[in-house]
């Protein structure tokens, strides 16, 4: 028997638009591929993410579009080979032809197909022709629309059309991105020959509760004969374990002393090589390789003290993991231009920000494969929606036999990657269900009588997606939603919260995000233009564009959220005095008042999580990491990988080791005549804490407090608190003090800066700057001594001034290599705060910006 081999039908593509005679059919700019990459390689559309373009290429999504390759036939020795033609992924309407024959018609992007063309393959050497014709998703969408007109159809995003196509539905447009109603062959297409071959390999893994013995039963499953199954198990090249099977596709491991699979800061991310080899006649014929990660992921909701409801932390390998993350959606609009160092780069990013989790949402894809891998290798944990956003999807039985064969293929296709600890069913359907009233009695448990009701697309989510985990995947968490937990989808008690009312709902202050506390906040956010660069990069002319000004239509246009202008606004005259001009200054103001929004947010939800029984905060997922194109959106890092101002500041929320203050003042009535509105006293506290995120309880020597008067400069208080030392408890907030603000005289609160420092050996290991609020009525000075050197290796740049200086910025415009490992630093006199900087030059000229700059 010869082995299997795998040809990619990836040379030759060529494409067309269907319905014009006279088009002649032109070579792909890669592949895989889709329509709009290959009409903007032959300039045959304009780039649709620069400036208005996006409304000038929506025809592309209306029209039908055929690719077509020729390939030879692969020599066969015998004729009981079986030919398979594998499609990773074709969007989305596809009709597939082979040799003028019909072999496959497709209308789900999600899965992947395997058809035998043994029959219309043709001879050993000689040429096939593989055409593929794409029709419209978004017309389709509509005629089923039409088809269906019980059900009642809406959504928020995009339109109706969508939720009848199993297609990513970012394509029909976000508040975030672009309306691009891409098609093509998206994933490989593989031409399998063989006799016999390995069809899955995967792993049930079980860590004891003591982590010293993990069982991993290894199945691999045989399509076509076999003399042996060989599976083998090692890691770091060096065998660990090794079984030859005569008869079956499993076999069962026993690995002691185990190196496990922590998430970031918690340990390290060692991967098990797991191989599968079809041995016939002692000649190996088929072989699979999968990385996996040994751990003991666990969800624990259970009662907690002092609070109503129940937790919703991740446990691994019996840590609990405060999961400071953000929100992923796909990195373009166009696929498959995200190459695998892309992606890297990115979950890089998230690491490098002392980031713990990404939740792939449910409006994108079912991610690359290097995505996973990226998280897998940097220790970054993956919460897994299934592709459903924001809509009541129908659930007519075609439908949901294509949202079953999805979900199992999906399932298969991730579930040996270690970084993903749950899977969730959707993103917002029960909150729209909500929103509209449909139908939907959680007491009711009869899954068929849901689909006669107008929410019928519960069905999936309690029961197709949940049967297919736990049939595929039983060791990790499904949840049916997200939000999804008690009386409803804003109860903050049980289960995870999008905490919207900043930005959207009652849009309120965010300095009162502890008042908008849940178990686990899966999505918040706020909106911050991206960095100049970038806007400079989609406005048609550049620098010289007239368009270049923060109310031009052309950078409205660069921000899809619906009253975007009414909200940046109001949080940027709620907090600071800005002005739209200079843009240069208006898109700082707008990312620094992101960063303290955001900053806030981490800050006050990490200070609830406080230790076994007391989880009120579990995780805070930002709304969102990326763009999928160059706009003004909630992302902390723009299309670019330009990390916005906020990016460092949650970097530094979320560290090892922080401390935290918040003001708070109290109105005490006058005892004599509680109605009076004289002869009262306003007392203004700062309540000061510490986080410890790592696994050890940490001694420090005392807390520093300092303070300045903001309008002089003058530093008006200095001194040690709990010089007998304290010990910050481990993997928990500890309260240090609650004092009166420091200020020099009473009624000078509100012009004093606090700033708080641990101190351990005499040396600073965590530093806070506290500044009255709202920021913008505060008499900022300018300061005279402002320095930002950089030192002679040109690997820091150390930052300075002689009065309190909010929110510095270092800047290098010139020159996109320079990358700054921290930013929008607040400075304070007689310190010098040090940012790493990588790809400056000893002539780099390094520029700064603050507020009240101008």
């Amino acid at each position: 028997m010869e082995p299997r081999i795998v040809i990619p039908i990836n040379k030759q593509w060529e494409f067309k638009q269907a319905d014009k005679d006279d088009d002649t059919y032109l070579p792909v700019s890669q592949f895989p591929t889709n329509v709009h990459l290959d009409l903007l390689a032959h300039k045959l559309i304009p780039d649709p993410y620069i400036g208005k373009n996006e409304l000038e290429v929506q025809w592309v999504g209306e029209k039908v579009w055929v690719y077509r390759t020729k390939f030879v036939s692969p020599e066969s020795q015998t004729k009981a080979l079986k030919k398979v033609l594998a499609f990773e992924g074709l969007d989305t309407f596809a009709t597939v032809v082979l040799n003028g024959k019909t072999i496959l018609e497709t209308e789900n992007m999600f899965i992947p197909e395997r058809v035998d063309v043994s029959e219309v393959l043709a001879e050993s050497g000689r040429e096939n022709e593989l055409v593929i014709t794409f029709d419209s998703a978004y017309l389709r969408g509509w005629k089923l629309v039409e088809q269906h007109p019980d059900h009642k159809w809406g959504c928020w995003n995009g339109d109706s059309s969508r939720l009848a196509v199993r297609k990513t539905q970012y394509h029909w447009g976000w508040d975030w991105g672009p309306t691009l109603l891409s098609c093509g062959p998206w994933r490989p297409i593989n031409l399998e020959v063989y006799e016999s071959r390995i069809s899955d390999l995967w792993c049930d893994i079980e860590v004891e509760k003591s982590l010293k013995v993990a069982t991993v039963v290894v199945h691999a499953p045989i399509e076509g004969k076999a003399s042996k199954l060989r599976l083998d198990i090692s890691l770091d090249d060096s065998l660990v374990a090794s079984q030859e099977i005569d008869d079956g596709s499993s076999a069962t491991f026993r690995i002691s002393d185990p190196e496990l699979w922590y998430p970031i800061r918690y340990g390290k991310q060692p991967l098990y090589t797991v191989t599968a080899t079809v041995v016939v006649n002692d000649k190996d014929v088929d072989s699979i390789t999968k990385k996996i990660g040994l751990r003991r992921a666990e969800l624990i909701q259970r009662p907690l003290k002092e609070q109503p409801g129940t937790s919703f932390f991740f446990e691994v390998n019996g840590i609990p993991v405060f999961c400071g993350g953000s929100n992923w959606i796909p990195a373009d609009n166009f696929i498959p231009r995200i190459d695998k160092e892309r992606y890297r780069n990115w979950v890089k990013l998230v690491a490098d920000g002392n980031q713990a989790m990404i939740r792939v949402w449910g409006g994108g894809i079912y991610e690359e494969q290097a995505l996973y891998e990226a998280c897998d290798e940097l220790g970054i944990l993956v919460w897994q929606d299934f592709m459903f956003g924001c809509g009541n999807y129908p659930a007519w039985p075609a439908l949901l036999a294509s949202i079953k064969r999805e979900a199992e293929e999906n399932v298969k296709r991730l579930r040996h990657h270690p970084s993903i600890v749950i899977w969730a069913g959707n993103n917002e359907d029960y909150q729209y269900a909500e929103s509209v009233n449909l139908e939907w009695d959680r007491k009711n448990t009869d899954a068929e009588s849901w689909l006669k009701t107008d929410f019928p697309a519960r069905y999936i989510y309690e029961k197709i997606l949940p049967d297919a985990c736990r049939a595929l995947c039983p060791s990790v968490y499904y949840h049916p939603g997200s939000p999804w937990g008690g009386v409803d989808t804003r109860d903050p008690t049980v289960g995870d919260i999008h905490q919207w009312n900043v930005w959207h709902g009652t849009q309120e202050k965010y300095q009162n995000f502890d008042k908008l506390i849940g178990r686990f906040v899966s999505e918040f956010g706020m909106e911050a233009f991206p960095s100049l660069k970038t806007i400079d990069a989609f406005l048609p002319l550049g620098k010289s564009d007239p368009d270049r000004y923060a109310q031009s239509s052309t950078v409205d246009f660069h921000n899809k959220a619906e009253g975007h202008e009414r909200r940046i606004a109001l949080y940027l005259v709620e907090n600071i005095r800005y002005a739209p001009d200079p843009l240069e200054q208006f898109v700082y103001s707008t990312q620094l008042m992101q960063a303290e929004c955001l900053a806030s947010a981490y800050r006050l939800w990490k200070r609830q999580w406080k230790g076994p029984g007391r989880e009120f905060c579990a995780g805070a997922l930002v709304w969102q990491v990326n763009d999928c194109w160059p706009v003004t959106s909630w992302s902390i890092v723009d299309y670019y990988l330009r990390p916005k101002h906020a990016y460092f500041a949650i970097k530094r929320e979320m560290a090892s080791l922080t401390i935290g203050i918040v003001r708070r003042e109290h109105v005490h009535p006058d005892p004599e005549n509680k109605y009076s509105r004289i002869g009262g006293t306003t007392q203004v506290q700062v309540e000061i804490w510490a986080s410890n995120l790592t696994q050890d309880d940490i001694p420090v020597d005392c807390l520093l407090l300092r303070a300045w008067d903001v309008e002089t400069g003058e530093e008006t208080y200095s001194h040690k608190h709990k010089k007998n030392g304290l010990v910050l408890s481990k993997n928990q907030s500890t309260e240090i003090i609650t004092m009166d603000v420091p200020a020099r005289e009473k009624g000078e609160e509100n012009r004093t800066v606090v700033a708080a420092y641990l101190l351990s050996d005499g040396k600073q290991v965590a530093r806070y700057v506290n500044w009255p609020e709202p920021l913008k009525y505060l008499h900022l000075q300018k300061p005279k001594q402002l320095k930002a050197e950089l030192n002679v290796d040109a690997k820091t740049v150390a930052l300075s001034a002689e009065v309190p200086v909010k929110g510095v910025a270092v800047e290098c415009e010139e020159d996109d290599d320079v990358r700054f490992e921290d930013n929008l630093v607040d400075l304070v006199p007689g310190e010098t705060v040090t940012i790493p900087v990588r790809g400056a030059k000893s002539d780099t000229v390094i520029t700064t910006r603050y507020l009240g700059m101008i």
